[in-house]
């Protein structure tokens, strides 16, 4: 089993500019069958009925306490918990307002066809756009050769965090490759590196891993 780590390679308070140096790299591995994902974390009630309206297809579910459920039949579960598109959200606003955070995602889209309006009614609140199912070439002047399990490009949006657990007036582009350590060296950061170089980019910070 093998693990990847991500590396910052562009960081700007402009979000368009981050998607569009997300998406440069994204194409330059891009795949037939390539695909994306987002989430967002909401934690309003005002936010969850904005971000539904916007995303309507999108789906959410809440926080639940450890154990809370136990023993409930699932048709007996609160559809918050469960997982709930948005135009099915309850009409009550208590029914989330007692749930929060309350996340919204949407997975395995057709690349181009949710990222703008994602970004767009993410807002203020933390998440990422992640891009997986790509193909990193060959670099044969670093003698490395190319990646697909680990190809991935992730847009943090709101955050420099891969837990989206940290805040940030910024958003960060991160270019995923195979995480492998032999004598305590990431011996694919000259990959992460090359990768970035392709499109006119450059690492900027530390890898990430889960």
């Amino acid at each position: 089993m093998s693990n990847d780590i991500a590396y910052p390679v562009f960081r700007t308070p402009d979000r368009v500019g981050a998607l569009d140096a997300a998406r440069r790299i994204v194409e330059y591995g891009r795949r037939a069958d390539s695909r994306v994902s987002a989430r967002t974390e909401l934690r309003s009630g005002a936010e969850v009925r904005r971000v539904a309206k916007e995303l309507p297809g999108g789906w959410f579910r809440a926080w639940e306490e450890y154990g809370e459920f136990d023993g409930v039949p699932s048709q007996d579960l609160p559809v918050l918990i469960t997982g709930v598109r948005g135009c099915g959200l309850p009409s009550d606003p208590a029914a989330y307002e007692e749930r929060l955070p309350v996340e919204c995602e949407l997975y395995g889209m057709p690349v181009g066809s949710v990222e703008d309006a994602f970004a767009a009614a993410a807002g203020p609140n933390v998440g990422e756009i992640n891009w997986d199912g790509l193909c990193w070439p060959d670099a044969s002047e670093l003698d490395l050769p190319g990646e697909s399990k680990h190809a991935e490009v992730t847009l943090l949006l709101n955050t420099r965090s891969r837990e989206l657990d940290e805040p940030a007036d910024d958003h960060t582009v991160l270019v995923h490759v195979r995480s492998l350590r032999i004598d305590g060296r990431q011996t694919e950061e000259p990959y992460a590196h090359w990768l970035a170089a392709q499109v006119g980019l450059t690492v900027i910070g530390p890898g990430q891993r889960w």
